[in-house]
């Protein structure tokens, strides 16, 4: 009897447990920008970049908190139709979290130029030139048909770089296995404001503010 019980106590605990992260889960918050609005100008516009920070990206980080709300109160009751049919909003709004919080660091008022170093050495191997890879990145992301990301990413498997385009706001490694290096945002949200409809013109100006010291940093961390 006493081991029926010790036993059952460890099943419950081993229940509680997770459950207990759930309930004191802290709530996902919108990260601050590095720099000002209007720190990329004339590249982004200030108006453009409080817009996409203060309403675009909240909007995500405040319905990825809805959603796991719900989904947490379908894993108490056990409810697996409900948590199915959750997926697609936690898929959708944590994408949207996480690709905009890595693209703010990707970006600096002092970017632009050429990566260094090792980054620079693997971008070299693995496409030949920085010119062939900036060339190939951004056909990539011009041709992502309707909204979605442009990326750079690592795959750790056979230990290069791979360039890859992702539709809405899919996460690069969820969807993937690429370990995300550098995004760029192909929504209109990101430039219409300033470019219209001429992607290839935001393109352009893009690549005068990459963050290189970061994407080296993340580079860096991922080999490790």
């Amino acid at each position: 009897m006493l081991c029926r019980l010790a036993s059952a106590g460890r099943s419950r605990a081993k229940l509680i447990a997770p459950l207990g992260c759930l309930v004191f889960r802290q709530k996902h918050t919108l990260p601050d920008l590095p720099y000002d609005y209007g720190a990329l100008e004339p590249h982004i516009n200030a108006e453009i970049m409080q817009l996409h920070h203060s309403k675009h990206h909240a909007t995500y980080v405040n319905n990825l908190n809805v959603a796991e709300e719900k989904y947490k109160e379908a894993l108490a009751k056990g409810d697996v139709t409900a948590q199915v049919s959750l997926q697609p909003a936690l898929k959708f709004n944590g994408g949207g979290h996480i690709n905009h919080t890595i693209f703010w660091t990707n970006l600096s008022p002092n970017g632009g130029g050429e990566p260094k170093g090792e980054l620079m050495e693997a971008i070299k191997r693995d496409f030949g030139s920085f010119a062939n890879f900036k060339e190939k990145l951004t056909a990539v992301s011009v041709g992502v048909q309707g909204s979605g990301w442009g990326w750079l990413g690592y795959n750790k498997e056979q230990g290069r770089l791979q360039i890859a385009a992702c539709a809405n706001q899919d996460p690069l490694q969820g969807t993937t296995g690429l370990i995300p290096l550098l995004g760029i945002d192909v929504w209109e949200h990101a430039y219409y404001l300033q470019y219209k409809n001429v992607r290839p013109d935001y393109l352009k100006a893009i690549w005068n503010v990459i963050n290189w010291e970061n994407v080296s940093s993340r580079y860096a961390s991922c080999k490790k």
